[in-house]
This record gives C-alpha cells, sequence and structure tokens, in this order.
C-alpha cells in the first residue's frame, strides 16, 4: 500500500484570468450594493490565494482571515486556504500555524497533511537558503580580513 499523500494540488494550479476575473467582478458588483454574502467573498478570496501574484495572495488571505472571524461555519474552509496562502507566500511559519489548527480539528485530512508536507520541504529549503547565505557572508568576511591583514602586513 503507497504511503503517498495525495498532493495539495491547490499549491500549485491557478486560475485563468478570465477566471478570476470573474470572481472578482462578481465581488465588485455585491460591493457597490453594499452586501457581499459570504460564498462570493470566499470564492473571490480563494481565488486570490490561488494566484501567482504575491499581491493577489495577501489580498486573498486579508478576505480569508476577515471571513475567518465573521463566519464560524467556514473556519474549517478558511484554515486551510489561509494555510495556503501563507505558504505560498513563503511565510512558513503561519501556514504551519493555521494548518496545524485544522489538522487539530481534523486529523486525517489528506489535503491538509499534504500541504504539511509542503510546508516542511519549504521550512527545509528556506534553511538551506540561509545557510548558504551565512556561509558565503562568513567566506566573503574572512577574504576581506585577509585582505586588510596581509595589507597591514605588509607596511
Amino acid at each position: 500500500m503507497s504511503t503517498e499523500l495525495p498532493y495539495a494540488a491547490d499549491a500549485e494550479v491557478s486560475l485563468s484570468y478570465d477566471e478570476l476575473e470573474v470572481l472578482r467582478l462578481q465581488y465588485e458588483r455585491e460591493q457597490l450594493q453594499a452586501h457581499v454574502t459570504v460564498q462570493t467573498k470566499f470564492n473571490y478570496a480563494w481565488g486570490l490565494v490561488k494566484s501567482p501574484l504575491r499581491e493577489h495572495q495577501v489580498e486573498g488571505v486579508r478576505l480569508l482571515q476577515d471571513l475567518y472571524r465573521s463566519e464560524p461555519t467556514r473556519r474549517r474552509e478558511c484554515l486551510y486556504y489561509l494555510a495556503l496562502g501563507h505558504y505560498k507566500m513563503g511565510n512558513f511559519e503561519e501556514a504551519k500555524q493555521f494548518n496545524g489548527l485544522l489538522m487539530e480539528k481534523e486529523p486525517t485530512n489528506l489535503q491538509a497533511l499534504s500541504l504539511a508536507q509542503l510546508i516542511e520541504k519549504g521550512v527545509t529549503r528556506e534553511g538551506y537558503i540561509g545557510m548558504a547565505l551565512v556561509g558565503g557572508a562568513a567566506a566573503l568576511g574572512t577574504l576581506i580580513l585577509a585582505g586588510f591583514i596581509r595589507r597591514a602586513t605588509r607596511k
């Protein structure tokens, strides 16, 4: 039996421009009428979080946070997409936090388990990049210091 979890496809698949535009127009139309339904707000936030553009993801996370606070019946869905949004923006600690809350409520949720694996890979990758940057900076600092010492000993 395979131990592979179903992939959190939402992490890689975004809506087309036209699909997102339909959601945006519906959201704006309801805003003009001074009544945005919970479903419309959620759909637009969902589409924004799936976008590859960071400014869309930020706006999607903001809308989802509003929904999370104001709509207790939508909290489960909001937790997953808040975790996904933070993951896509590289905010791995926030992603872990929201995904952890979801997994506390639904420990067998395969999407959340898959997203947890992606988040851990992101944390690991970020750690490697950080170590490489620190190592590079240390090497550069050593070279500069060696240059100063060599110059000072020549005089």
